[in-house]
């Protein structure tokens, strides 16, 4: 830290100068990252429900439709005009002469089935499956539906693939909305904070720096592994508010430094020794938090990982190092412009030291009633319902969820959303004996309308259709098939107790395995919650190991761990409450609420919250730390670090909660339950935890706070991390605890 500060006053102009080099390089390699990115990866890879997805395509040239049109003939012609049948018809032949048509079949083209038309008879169906992956399929449905127009027809399309190419137009809307919202409304906030305009400018500059870096980041990354669309949204918006929070405690520390008379370069050296280790240390405690969604299958949380550490590891650096150089340039012109003129004080008031010490003097009380009021506002969690992302994230003015709306209205659902189940390895001749005790098995299940096999029809436990020439579609050299129709949603309850009857059923010839829409949803919950424990421990295990080099101290690390946690949960309450239970609405904008919230939102949000969270722990604790190495006195200490953080903590959370809160104004409501769940997470934790919780227990810890056996002592002493300003005499500096006899500073009355 000594040489980067040494660096920072020497060699500014040629920092700074390499850091715009830099950052139009970045701006230039990452402009068109947006058209790299895929939708999707909410589903494991290697899951039993992937696997049976990529054994149709393989293996039947088959699979669920991802592209489903809805058409209609024009002028009130009915579905039988041959005006209509014969466009239609050309319709399917057009489709499936492009690359990347695996199959496709509709109500024309099928024998007419009653479930391929819609209720009132004005629509029919064309089922479309388009090969590859996530991102392949949305590709070919860029590209093929607007050449599907037809002078006869009205044509309406849905389905995953069209869900995802209006996901990602959505997302790229809301990230430009966000932007134009974000940047005033933090002006204003920064020349609040700072009374200064030279001041606010310069965190917006960094965070601007930090959005460019996270574009070549994600582009980078786009070159080496798939990357989510949402990936874009939640690491800008984390790199903009950590950038800005970051230089928020820098330029007050700098700040501080002048107004205690030191000259531009002291002040330069003592803030980047101070607070830009702090910045570094907190940078790296968000960093490894979010590293723990490295652990999951899903590419989803994996490459919201990579964009996140990097991007927080460039917004920690920014503020470092180029910070500090622009500081060092600037001086006390960082003061210039004060829009509020001489009346404003910009020492602080006192207020946060009454409140420590108000704290202090009844901290059981304090404890009681905040974790209570928290445990409270988290137990709407307790009745939390999972699904998946489907086409009711887009707004409603979206046209795939207006047709996948009609869909649900006017047409079997059973049809579009089947549920396959592969026989691997039974051969054709044994299968027209096999298959029928075990699809008569099948289609007597609750909820099962019919089985389609290689040997006909099956519903109610009975052959009900004999086998056709689309029969033969429903066995392959690697093997037989069984599609499963049923009447339930797919994301539901009972779509996931169908899934469970299919999977334990008796009779299958061979090892059955089933996929389809509910299958995935179980595959996900379980890989989810089956990796969620050892994610939990890699958080757990890595924060206490920072903090403890940080501070020294065993019970520290399980007192923000524990509270981290406690902080967590109105967070947690409000997503159940709001977003699944539908309360509330009209504060965050209006969305579809469909009685459960996503899998993944709950995961993604705890690993960043809990880094956020952290971020305003190593604040805290470095001056708390500082202080209590000067006085000896826990109290005075606690006080005083509050004192000295808790306006910069408080803007802070203000600032980066601005950022997260602009998702509420989404058209998406995974941005739209992540984005509020965030900004929630931020404030609560600025305020309750750090407020009011922080003081009460380390009032009643004492000088157990800094507490660590002998060993662990040692190791600290030789390994670990400290923040120390100049003022600190030299007896007391690489020391965990102070000097043995030092006087207390100050006690409570």
């Amino acid at each position: 830290m000594n040489v980067i500060a040494r660096l920072a006053v020497a060699r500014r102009g040629l920092i700074l100068a390499l850091t715009v080099f830099v950052a139009a390089l970045a701006a230039f390699y990452g402009a068109g990252v947006q058209q790299h990115l895929a939708n999707g990866g909410f589903q494991d890879p290697s899951s039993e429900s992937m696997r049976v997805d990529d054994a149709l395509a393989r293996d039947f040239g088959t699979g669920a439709p991802n592209l489903v049109v809805i058409a209609s003939g024009r002028d009130g012609k009915g579905l039988e005009d041959p005006a209509v049948v014969a466009a239609a018809t050309g319709l399917v032949d057009r489709i499936r002469s492009f690359d990347g048509v695996v199959s496709a079949d509709s109500y024309w083209t099928s024998g007419r089935p009653a479930s391929l038309r819609s209720k009132d008879g004005a629509g029919g169906l064309v089922l479309v499956r388009l090969g590859g992956n996530e991102g392949t399929y949305q590709a070919e449905a860029k590209r093929i539906v607007p050449r599907l127009g037809d002078d006869r027809l009205d044509l309406r399309f849905t389905g995953i693939a069209q869900t995802y190419v209006e996901v990602e137009r959505v997302s790229a809307d809301d990230l430009l909305r966000a932007e134009l919202i974000v940047a005033p409304i933090t002006l204003v906030l920064l020349v609040v904070v700072f009374g200064s305009l030279a001041a606010a400018l310069v965190p917006l500059l960094v965070g601007g720096i930090s959005v460019v870096f996270t574009t070549a980041v994600l582009q980078l990354l786009t070159e080496l592994t798939p990357v989510s669309v949402f990936a874009l949204n939640v690491t800008t918006a984390l790199g903009l508010g950590l950038a800005i929070d970051y230089s928020l405690f820098v330029i007050s520390r700098f700040r501080d430094e002048l107004a205690a008379g030191a000259d531009v370069g002291q002040a330069v050296r003592t803030t980047v020794r101070t607070a830009g280790l702090t910045v570094l240390f907190s940078g790296l405690t968000v960093a490894l938090s979010l590293s723990a969604l490295l652990v999951f299958p899903m590419y989803f949380f994996r490459s919201i990982a990579y964009g996140g550490i990097a991007v927080v590891l460039v917004a920690a650096l920014t503020s470092v190092v180029a910070l500090p150089a622009l500081l060092a340039v600037l001086g006390h012109r960082v003061n210039r412009f004060d829009v509020f003129g001489r009346f404003r004080r910009r020492t602080p008031s006192g207020f946060w030291r009454r409140l420590a010490l108000g704290v202090m003097r009844r901290p059981v009380p304090v404890m009681t009633v905040v974790a209570g009021l928290l445990l409270l506002l988290g137990s709407p969690f307790l009745s939390a319902s999972f699904s998946l992302a489907d086409d009711r994230v887009l707004p409603a003015s979206s046209p795939a969820r207006q047709a996948a709306q009609y869909l649900r209205d006017h047409f079997d659902l059973g049809e579009t959303n089947p549920i396959p189940v592969v026989l691997p390895g039974l051969p054709e001749a044994e299968a027209a004996q096999a298959l029928p005790p075990y699809a008569e098995r099948l289609s007597a299940l609750p909820g099962v309308q019919r089985v389609d096999t290689l040997t006909g029809s099956y519903a109610g436990g009975r052959l009900v259709a004999p086998p056709t020439d689309a029969s033969k579609r429903f066995t392959a050299r690697a093997g037989s098939r069984l599609s499963v129709v049923s009447s339930v949603e797919p994301y539901s309850r009972q779509g996931r107790a169908l899934v469970a009857a299919v999977r334990t059923a008796d009779g299958a010839p061979v090892p059955a395995r089933v996929g389809g829409q509910a299958a995935q949803l179980v595959d996900t919950t379980h890989a989810t919650g089956g990796t969620l424990p050892l994610a939990l421990l890699i958080i757990a295990v890595t924060t206490f190991v920072l903090l403890f080099l940080f501070t020294g101290s065993v019970l520290i690390p399980v007192k923000a761990i524990l509270l981290n946690l406690l902080s967590l949960t109105a967070t947690f309450g409000s997503m159940v409450y709001v977003f699944q239970d539908g309360h509330l609405k009209w504060l965050v904008g209006d969305f579809t609420t469909t009685g459960m919230i996503d899998a993944t939102m709950p995961v993604l949000m705890f690993c960043i919250a809990f880094g956020l969270s952290m971020d305003y722990e190593v604040f805290l604790l470095s001056r708390i730390r500082e202080e209590y190495l000067r006085s000896g006195d826990s109290t005075h200490s606690v006080a005083l670090g509050l004192e000295k953080t808790g306006r910069v903590m408080s803007a802070g959370a203000l600032l980066i909660g601005t950022v997260f809160v602009t998702f509420a104004s989404s058209g998406l409501t995974l941005l739209k339950l992540l984005g509020v769940g965030l900004a929630l997470a931020v404030v609560v934790d600025a305020t309750l935890v750090r407020g009011l919780l922080v003081p009460a227990f380390m009032r009643l810890a004492g000088r157990a706070n800094w507490w660590a056996p002998g060993p662990l002592r040692r190791l600290h002493d030789r390994f670990g991390l400290s923040e120390h300003s100049g003022e600190v005499p030299e007896e007391y500096r690489g020391r965990s605890t102070p000097v043995p006899g030092r006087e207390p500073a100050e006690r409570l009355g």
